[in-house]
């Protein structure tokens, strides 16, 4: 049963890369992903949500078309996403124990809010940096095309995530640690 749990959220993770937006200047596209993310931590815990991204970003490295826009192959984990791919895989044990008792009890609504906003705050730190350095531009410029443009979007997965978390979360305590 926690095997399909990761199985499930690894699928809903490549689910929201499905629609994607390439934002400017640099077409890093907007998906659906960091919902996905945000949830797997939030609902499977640390390891479980770790191992659901790790299935997620191997998958797509051996050649599935999972990533945003159907990016596939070590190609997307060393093109200018990849800091972002990274990311979703590192928040998860963060976001996890924030938003969770070391007995896998869900805290409060303000726990759950710093847990993902948290979790977004990885994975744009990873994945800027990231965009620079691949991309050889300043890090003001990896910001205008890295971070800027998601913000809006941000907001509202971040909103969703906590939402959809908080209602989910109770739920699977039991089988997330």
């Amino acid at each position: 049963m926690r095997a399909l749990l990761a199985l499930l959220f690894t699928c809903f993770t490549s689910l929201g890369a499905v629609i994607a937006v390439p934002l400017p200047p640099d077409g890093v596209p907007m998906t659906l992903q960091t919902l996905a993310v945000l949830l797997s931590a939030l609902c499977l815990g640390p390891r479980l949500g770790m191992a659901s991204m790790l299935i997620y970003v191997v998958v797509g490295m051996i050649g599935a078309g999972v990533f945003a826009e159907g990016e596939k192959g070590i190609e997307a984990i060393l093109g200018q996403t990849g800091g972002y791919l990274v990311g979703f895989v590192v928040c998860q044990p963060v976001v996890a124990s924030i938003a969770r008792r070391r007995d896998g009890s869900v805290r409060g609504w303000l726990a759950m809010i710093v847990a993902v906003l948290a979790g977004e705050g990885i994975i744009f730190a990873l994945g800027v940096p990231w965009l620079a350095l691949v991309n050889e531009y300043p890090m003001s410029r990896a910001l205008e095309g890295g971070l800027y443009p998601f913000l809006p979007g941000t907001v509202v997965k971040s909103a969703l995530s906590v939402l959809i978390g908080r209602m989910a979360a109770p739920l699977s305590s039991r089988h997330a640690w």
